[in-house]
């Protein structure tokens, strides 16, 4: 044998490091976290931050690709997700996140304060714009099946400042709707053992201010166990949301059933207490029921045949959702007077108030069900979302590693765990459920004006003339949707209702004349540009039906937003960038 081999310190000295992939995957070092040359130290960050107006400027004209999101920023995860998801699995994850996520959360509340038996009005309008935001995010989930969801589709269509947006809205979105459903769990929880007071297990601190003073160690216990066992595997935590669901759509039958067995229609009298306005603003906010479906679609990575599987998943379980949501508001209120559904526990108390008190134990485990899997899929949707924006530097790419035996990514899932931990043991529903809405709304919102983009403007391609008409058209769209819900809301008359329908309506005529520059590969969304149109104007529509506390909320949320941006995601995701111009050109000289 060679001396050289036989001597262990030069043995030792001379092993190959370890590669990316041969790394452990509990690992927390700074550069881990902060990789990126704008972090390695004060002086490189203090001229980072004296260079933020043009890098902001060049970040807020750059749009990402294809290629970009589905094969370069999949390398920052270093382990792949795994395959293993098919139609069936995903229209069973999307009834799972979807039935619990709300309708057993909201419709007492806003049956109750907003809406009145017209409640299933209120759930027609918010499932048809749901159902509207399910073509849009179908076509983009068929045709690039990434974890990032509305996040990679916005940032190749809009620019990453606004994908940079529409990713602290879902993250906030994320945070609030697991927070929400934890503090529901708990409610209905607290129902079956004390039908009285569905705050009991709660701790009240007098000195908190109200809707932050029920402290809920509850909801948080529930998280953490719940977001645990979505770490565990994508497949394994499939398979026992498809069984539960399949349970739980068996009680729900029973529900409606026995619920209109037991009605009363004099209890629909009157049908619109608070009039229409009521009727709007709960659509606003019941819209967390239809909340979900965003969350399955960020499983386009990990599903088998995207372009089949896909379309099937999603629009086939939301068009059914949409039904059950409206017969089970409406059996609600046929069972019980308005004026006296419990907002919190709606369902297993008003079972209870018609004699059948051995049937709120069997609404309540279905309730508690529901929103058990609303959170396992959550905790999947959740995970993924995070895991593609830390895929880009907008966060730590800390987060976006892929754990390389259950293919899951457990330090993104951990982020959110933590956060909405935290969030739902001081915050209370009502004001966790305002703020969920505008983010939600806006998402889908945005998701419509890309897919309007995607058909009609391809860089290169499209004319400066017809880019020009484009956006005018779509300022139209959009001015005239907002219109209209300023007349609702200002109870202005019928020639504000003509006026920005009409600019709405030759606004969308308009886009519709323009030549379109993209058609949809495998399946995409009918009536273009009427569908993604119409989409704009009730997502826009029902932000403007929220109160003013929700806009609050939502602006001091974007605030911060915005200064996390300025001072640490524009610098990331710019050195990000330049790194990839600086290697091609490299390679080029090369």
């Amino acid at each position: 044998m060679s001396p050289i081999l036989q001597n262990p310190l030069l043995s030792h000295s001379m092993e190959v490091p370890k590669t990316e992939n041969q790394k452990s995957y509990w690992r927390w070092s700074k550069h881990d976290f902060f990789p990126e040359p704008s972090f390695q130290n004060f002086s490189a960050y203090r001229n980072a931050v004296s260079q933020t107006c043009p890098r902001l400027r060049d970040r807020l004209f750059s749009r990402s690709t294809e290629t970009n999101e589905l094969v370069t920023l999949q390398k920052e995860s270093q382990n792949p997700m795994k395959k293993c998801l098919n139609w069936w699995d995903l229209m069973w994850l999307s009834f799972g996140s979807v039935v619990g996520s709300g309708i057993f959360v909201v419709t007492g509340q806003e049956a109750r304060f907003n809406a009145g038996p017209a409640i299933v009005l209120s759930y027609a309008i918010s499932g048809l714009s749901a159902l509207l935001s399910v073509f849009c995010y179908t076509e983009f989930a068929v045709e690039i099946p990434v974890a990032g969801g509305s996040f990679s589709y916005l940032r190749i269509e809009l620019g990453d400042f606004i994908a940079y947006l529409a990713a602290g809205n879902i993250l906030l979105e994320a945070i609030v709707g697991a927070a929400g459903l934890g503090r529901s769990w708990s409610s209905y929880f607290a129902s079956m053992i004390n039908t009285r007071d569905s705050d009991f297990l709660r701790i009240r601190v007098n000195s908190l201010p109200d809707g932050f003073n029920l402290l809920d160690p509850i909801a948080v216990v529930v998280l953490v166990v719940a977001n645990s066992m979505a770490m565990t595997g994508t497949k394994r935590t499939s398979i026992l949301n498809s069984i539960t669901s399949i349970l739980s759509a068996i009680v729900i039958v029973f529900i409606v059933v026995v619920g209109f067995i037991h009605s009363n229609p004099s209890n629909l009298v009157p049908f619109f207490p608070y009039g229409s306005k009521g009727v709007f603003q709960a659509a606003a906010v019941v819209y967390w029921s239809y909340t979900g479906f965003d969350m399955v679609a960020t499983m386009a990575e990990e599903t088998e045949k995207p372009s089949r599987d896909i379309p099937i998943g999603l629009i086939g379980s939301m068009s059914l959702i949409t039904l059950v949501y409206c017969l089970m508001a409406l059996v609600l209120t046929m069972m019980v007077k308005y004026s006296e559904i419990d907002p919190n526990a709606a369902y297993s108390v008003a079972f209870v108030q018609i004699g059948m008190n051995w049937a709120k134990y069997l609404v309540s485990i279905c309730a508690l069900k529901g929103m058990t899997t609303s959170l396992l899929v959550g905790a999947l949707g959740q995970g993924r979302y995070t895991t593609q924006i830390a895929r880009s530097h907008m966060i730590s790419p800390w987060f976006a590693l892929v754990h390389p035996k259950t293919g899951t990514p457990i330090y993104a899932t951990l982020l959110v765990t933590i956060l909405s931990a935290i969030v739902s043991f001081f915050t209370s529903l009502d004001v966790l459920s305002s703020v969920f809405s505008i983010s939600t709304l806006l998402i889908f919102m945005l998701m419509a004006v890309g897919l309007l983009m995607r058909r009609y403007y391809v860089k290169d391609v499209t004319s400066k003339n017809d880019l020009v008409k484009f956006f005018v058209c779509l300022s139209a769209i959009v001015g005239s949707s907002i219109g209209v819900a300023a007349v609702f809301n200002n109870e202005g008359g019928w020639i504000g209702y003509v006026v920005t329908s009409l600019l709405w309506f030759f606004g969308t005529l308009g886009i519709a004349l323009l030549p379109k520059q993209r058609a949809p590969k495998v399946w995409g969304v009918p009536l273009v540009p009427w569908l993604p149109s119409l989409s704009i104007g009730m997502n826009l529509f029902l932000i403007g039906s929220l109160g003013k506390e929700a806009f609050w909320r939502f602006i001091i949320c974007s605030a911060a937003m915005i200064l996390y941006y300025l001072f640490v995601g524009v610098h990331a995701t710019y050195d990000v960038a330049h790194r990839n111009e600086d290697a091609t050109k490299v390679e080029d000289g090369l």
